[in-house]
């Protein structure tokens, strides 16, 4: 047989070279698996030489996020406890980034947290952002108060089960769900009572009322960095990176913020972190406070995420990286990614895409140990039910295991609240923030001497003390005049607490670590408990420090009732003591440069979210007794018990919807004295005119029409033109009127048919105020300010002022004639300040966002147009600062 026969005959094939070769070319690839918040994992087969955009690419066609700026992919650095996790750079290899692999594990996560929800224009994004909180919960990295964690889980439990259902949701039916860390049964019952409230609530509102809460919590979205103070004591404390700035926590609780708007440059050298403050009225040098890290590479970590984090919620876009010399010195890190401005323009531009929402299993629900990130558990595989949404913008949304029924939420009946006249939509509105400058990055080696505003080297910080409770030691020193830069208000004479009610900056309450804060209650002076002593006692006390000069207060930071929530401490309030016209009226500029600047941040409606709506150990037992409750047109609004009006001589008893609110012009003496009430109802029509007769009132402004989209907004309390009515002992007659588009002016004569007595009423109503929300154009209802202001002229009875509610607009307008009347007396304006006071005396007052954002920008319109110039005759009332 010839050797050509043979040869086609046989074969011959090389397994192992076969497999070395394929061994061979996989060694090219780089395998990345990235695990989703819904607790899936997928791999990701790319390049060796791949940058960090190449799986961003990837990650978000899996996820199909369009919003997908606000969201990153972080890696665990090599078993380092000190650095942790950090974020993938998109436009570095991502081989040269992680040292852990292969394969190179990831996890996907929100990077920056929106300031609002509301901003987020498709439920997906809103969905990724529901789930990362939960796992920031669960995980102990956003820590939470029992009232709100509780509030929080019932959302949660809502989205997941739907509506409460008796006969599936039996006694301990969430005992197999993880929804909060230290779950306890009695906890669990709690979240039980309030998964019952939210029906008819689908996913999606669930969901955002979930984000809702959230973004109120103090630790919401904060970027935490571990940091020691640059002193002696190398006291413990974090720096966290926000939206609108740096937050610096120590043992948990908030102790000083910068906002973005404060700072002029942050810095950092070795494991040394800096942050320069710009400067404050008078002074002739900047801030500069240091802080030590735990590593060069935490330090650097923190630095580059205050980059990021300015960036994107602060400029249009980002800043271009400028070319470097070759021997030059620092980092060129600079945000390479979209800003939130370019986000939300791209959104308005595409509109919303009605697709497919596809949810996956509550496995993240179920009671099991969370994985860590150098641990990923395998997913297993789990069947749903779908479950449609009862939206017009309808995702199928699997159902979970936890119940077998398919529910279509639709249209149910809920208690109204007074702040539902307000639609969503109206509140959503968001104006991108455009800075007034930029803020300078530097890592040089040159830095300039470490100055503290007290002219210290370096902030003294000391320990908590042990008392428990939340309660935090204070220590300070007298400036040269002997005095702490900080106000009190209350006392046992007064029967309030000792609540710290403004600390003046650059003094040592406003430099000491930690910060005095506004709100914080004393309960201690120099170890002395404050509790029994009266207001004049403490302020002796605290101007009696020990022997060498200092002063120690014990206190609980910011308390409010309720909520416990703390409000934002970073407004910056000129010193009140300086006596100097000039700086009083430099002082009024800085405050509304920080108005404007807060404006175009979102820090200021951030602020006057997180205020109190009720004041703290305030009561309203008398609005809620049976004979009373007829007597409210809401069932939520009432006046606090202590600032009520009284009626002597009510033909139904003393009670009537209405609060005393009174607001003081320092400079100029004059305090503006109003009451405001609700729209007067069929049955409270007599104790509406008797209130006007016995307060003496001359004045009542009326801020709603009739009706309202179809909703009755206010009873007719008054009669025609040439007409009568009488109402108890009190005729009313109306004797001049006249209309206008935007308002309405009528003259009354008010006849105690008792012993004939007569007076006169002037009666302003402005018309043009929108059935929702708050007008495009200031320039009207500015006017009819104007217009109130000069009936007012000399009057020091109270003016009534009233809308549907006696909240919203009612605020709205006394704030604007506050603001108006400070503006006059060359004081600085501060409107959470002044929110503040009158929610002392009237709860909730200035209702929504979208009300506080309007009248914050009529000020500024005030001021900038000169409608409201500073007068020349008022002088400076001194007040006592301690």
């Amino acid at each position: 047989m010839s050797r050509r026969a043979l040869g086609s005959s046989s074969g011959t094939y090389h397994v192992r070279a076969s497999e070395l070769a394929r061994d061979v070319k996989s060694v090219k690839s780089l395998r990345c698996i990235v695990f989703f918040l819904d607790d899936t994992q997928h791999t990701f087969d790319l390049e060796k030489r791949s940058k960090g955009q190449v799986l961003f690419d990837l990650v978000f066609r899996q996820s199909e996020l369009v919003e997908k700026d606000y969201f990153g992919l972080q890696f665990s650095e090599k078993a380092s406890a000190v650095d942790g996790m950090r974020w993938l750079d998109p436009v570095k290899c991502i081989k040269k980034q992680i040292k852990v692999g292969p394969p190179y594990l990831l996890y996907f996560r929100v990077k920056f947290y929106v300031s609002d929800p509301s901003k987020l224009q498709e439920e997906w994004t809103r969905y990724y952002f529901f789930l990362q909180l939960k796992k920031d919960i669960l995980e102990g990295r956003l820590v939470i108060p029992p009232a709100t964690a509780a509030l929080l889980a019932s959302y949660a439990v809502q989205s997941e089960l739907g509506d409460y259902n008796p006969d599936d949701h039996k006694h301990g039916y969430l005992a197999d769900m993880r929804l909060v860390p230290h779950q306890t049964e009695e906890l669990e019952e709690k979240i039980a009572e309030l998964h019952k409230l939210h029906k008819g609530q689908n996913s999606a509102d669930a969901e955002f009322n979930f984000l809702e809460h959230a973004k109120r919590l103090d630790m919401y979205g904060v970027d935490l960095h571990k940091a020691r103070v640059r002193d002696s004591t190398q006291a413990e404390l974090q720096l966290g990176v926000t939206s609108y700035g740096l937050v610096v926590f120590q043992n948990s609780i908030r102790i000083n913020t910068f906002s973005w708007a404060k700072i002029v440059k942050i810095s950092f050298k070795r494991k040394q972190f800096f942050i320069q403050l710009r400067r404050e009225g008078t002074e002739s040098y900047d801030n500069l406070l240091g802080f030590n890290m735990l590593s060069y590479r935490s330090c650097k970590n923190l630095w580059k995420s205050c980059v990021e984090h300015h960036t994107f919620f602060r400029l249009n876009t980002p800043r271009p990286t400028t070319k470097r010399f070759l021997f030059s010195l620092g980092s060129k890190f600079r945000y390479s990614g979209r800003t939130e401005y370019q986000t939300l323009e791209d959104m308005k531009k595409r509109g919303l895409d009605d697709r497919p929402f596809l949810r996956s299993p509550s496995k993240r629900c179920v009671r099991q140990t969370v994985p860590t990130p150098t641990e990923p558990r395998e997913k297993k595989p789990s069947k749903s039910i779908p479950r449609m949404n009862g939206t017009s913008n309808s995702h199928v949304r699997p159902y979970d295991s936890f119940s077998h029924k398919v529910q279509i939420s639709g249209p149910e009946y809920l208690p109204r609240k007074a702040w539902a006249e307000t639609p969503l939509s109206e509140v959503q509105a968001f104006t991108p923030a455009i800075p007034p400058k930029m803020i300078r990055y530097a890592d040089d080696d040159s830095l300039p001497e470490l100055i503290l505003a007290n002219g210290s080297a370096g902030p003294a910080l000391d320990e908590p003390c042990s008392g428990g409770g939340g309660q935090v030691r204070v220590r300070m020193r007298a400036d040269a005049e002997g005095r702490f830069g900080f106000n009190v208000k209350g006392g046992a004479d007064q029967s309030l607490p000792i609540l710290v009610s403004r600390v003046v900056p650059n003094t040592p309450a406003d430099t000491c670590l930690p910060r005095l804060n506004e709100g914080d209650q004393v309960l201690l002076i120099n170890g002395k408990d404050v509790a029994g002593l009266s207001h004049d006692q403490v302020v002796k006390l605290i101007r009696a420090p020990k022997d060498n000069g200092e002063l120690v207060l014990t206190v609980k930071p910011q308390v409010y009732a309720g909520e416990q929530i703390e409000e934002p401490d970073f407004q910056y309030i000129p010193d009140s003591t300086v006596p100097a016209r000039g700086a009083r009226s430099g002082a009024l500029a800085e405050s509304m440069l920080l108005l404007a600047e807060g404006l175009e941040s979102g820090a200021t409606i951030a602020q006057f979210e997180q205020l109190y709506r009720k004041k703290p150990d305030m009561t309203m037992k008398c609005a809620r007794l049976p004979c009373n409750l007829s007597k409210n047109r809401y069932r939520d609004i009432s006046p606090y018990d202590a600032t009520r009006v009284i009626l002597q001589e009510g033909t139904s008893g003393d009670y009537v919807n209405a609060s005393y609110v009174n607001m003081n012009i320092p400079t100029s003496g004059i305090v503006n004295r109003y009451i405001a009430t609700q729209g007067p109802l069929p049955n409270t029509t007599i104790d509406f005119w008797e209130m006007v007769w016995e307060q003496q009132c001359t004045l009542v402004v009326m801020l709603t029409t009739l009706v309202e989209r179809g909703r009755i907004k206010c009873h007719k309390y008054w009669p025609d033109l040439y007409e009568t009515d009488t109402y108890g002992h009190l005729q009313v007659s109306c004797v001049r009127q006249k209309e206008t588009p935007s308002f309405a002016f009528r003259e009354f004569t008010l006849i105690n048919t008792q012993n004939r007595e007569e007076r006169h009423i002037s009666h302003m109503q402005y018309l043009a105020w929108p059935d929702h929300g708050v007008p495009d154009d200031a320039s009207d209802f500015l006017t009819f300010v104007q217009r109130v202001r000069r009936s007012r002229d000399g009057m020091v009875e109270p003016t009534v002022v009233h809308c549907s509610a006696g909240i919203g607009r009612t605020g709205v307008l006394v704030l604007m004639e506050t603001a108006m009347c400070l503006v006059e007396a060359h004081e600085p304006v501060y409107p959470l300040d002044l929110t503040r006071d009158m929610r002392d005396q009237r709860a909730m007052l200035v209702q929504t966002p979208s009300q506080y954002k309007f009248v914050c920008e009529a000020i500024l319109k005030v001021y900038n147009e000169g409608i409201v110039k500073p007068l020349p005759e008022y002088q400076r009332c001194l007040t006592t600062t301690v």
